[in-house]
């Protein structure tokens, strides 16, 4: 499920062609793409709450390749 809204969105929106609103890599994790990366304190595919409570359970929070939050 987590994947289904984050990369797959991501391929489908470089399908848009130039009505992409983002320009540049999307869906990767690579030098130059814009990545959006969480890193939760746990597993959020056996327990999304974790979600739920992002101050204690996300680690790293980066947003186009800027990093918002790092707890490690």
């Amino acid at each position: 499920m987590l994947k289904l809204v984050t990369r797959d969105n991501a391929r489908l929106l470089v399908l848009s062609g130039p009505r992409n609103p983002y320009p540049g890599k999307l869906g990767v994790v690579e030098v130059d793409a814009l990545a959006d990366l969480l890193l939760v304190d746990g597993d959020p595919i056996a327990n999304i709450d974790l979600l739920g409570d992002p101050a204690r359970n996300l680690l790293v929070i980066m947003k186009d390749g800027k990093v918002f939050k790092n707890a490690l």
